[in-house]
């Protein structure tokens, strides 16, 4: 019996991506109460950084965008393929959901 597991990298950069969009959310968030919050200093310096800051969360937001729209992609992908394989082995599918059901329902009758 042959184990296919694809490109088990893809679960961790599945995961990577997920924490990545997390944290640019969070950075995007606290960059824009910065930038609320300094919005009536109007020193030259400020203003400058301010305007940097703001070039720079126009390219975060440009990012994460990206992204997510990778993500979505890579889901799409991977639920055309789980759906090609069930198509192509429907017993053996309903199988294996068979047996991690009865899987999980023991270990949910134990506790």
């Amino acid at each position: 019996m042959e184990t296919y597991f694809g490109d088990i990298r893809f679960a961790h950069s599945t995961l990577a991506r997920k924490r990545l969009m997390t944290d640019l959310d969070s950075v995007i968030h606290d960059a824009e109460d910065l930038l609320r919050a300094t919005a009536g200093d109007v020193s030259a310096k400020a203003a400058e950084i301010r305007a940097r800051a703001t070039v720079a969360l126009e390219r975060i937001k440009a990012a994460s965008l990206v992204l997510r729209e990778q993500t979505m992609e890579a889901a799409e992908v991977a639920a055309r393929k789980a759906s090609t394989v069930i198509r192509a082995h429907p017993y053996e599918s309903i199988g294996v959901a068979l047996g991690v059901g009865m899987v999980l329902g023991a270990l949910f009758v134990r506790r």
